[in-house]
């Protein structure tokens, strides 16, 4: 008699690592499924829509996760735990290539702004117009701005966990949206119907 190979896409990211931790290569094969497109996905976005580069940080992650496996707190969010570490190496990133970008804001309370839930009416637009033109604009933004805009409207992580990953108050998390919705609103001027 055998013993069936487990289900592993039926475990939790967090049980995945830790069997990753003792080597497991299942574990590992798994994670590697779940986050590969998304990780991909931001790292195109926050590193000027380069292939290339996206594809390159993709291999690196994955090398980190397999090497540093064992420094993951259990207690711990596998998704806030491994953005965090995509959002430093693209910290990194812009740091080495000093182009990073500083925008003024006006200093405003923490509590001081509601989040709208975004509405699309793209009745009237070419969706992947609005798409294109929605990320060209987003990359003059900081790599602070464009993250928290990502991992909201592209991840749909909470205010809490964006603020884990960028180590910045839920208060300055929602002053950031603000600020990146009200500027890309702006921009965007011809897409009136839709609000973020």
């Amino acid at each position: 008699m055998f013993s069936l190979k487990p289900q592993y896409s039926k475990f939790s990211d967090e049980y995945l690592v830790q069997l990753l931790v003792n080597g497991d290569v299942s574990a590992f094969n798994q994670l590697y499924t779940r986050y590969n497109q998304r990780l991909l996905y931001y790292f195109y976005r926050m590193l000027g829509n380069s292939n290339e580069k996206a594809q390159d940080f993709l291999q690196d992650i994955f090398l980190k996760l397999m090497n540093k496996s064992a420094s993951f707190d259990p207690s711990r969010k596998f998704t806030t735990w491994i953005f965090s570490i995509a959002h430093n190496m693209c910290k990194n990133e812009y740091r080495r290539m000093d182009t990073r970008k500083v925008l003024v804001l006006e200093s405003i309370s923490d509590g001081a702004w509601e989040e709208a839930d975004p509405v699309f009416d793209e009745s009237d637009i070419d969706p992947e117009e609005f798409s294109r033109q929605l990320f060209e604009e987003l990359q003059s933004f900081d790599e602070i701005h464009k993250t928290a805009f990502l991992l909201r409207y592209r991840e749909e992580l909470s205010l809490k966990e964006i603020g884990q990953i960028l180590d910045i108050s839920e208060g300055t998390v929602k002053s950031r949206l603000f600020y990146t919705r009200k500027r890309l609103s702006e921009r965007l001027e011809r897409y009136r119907k839709v609000s973020f």
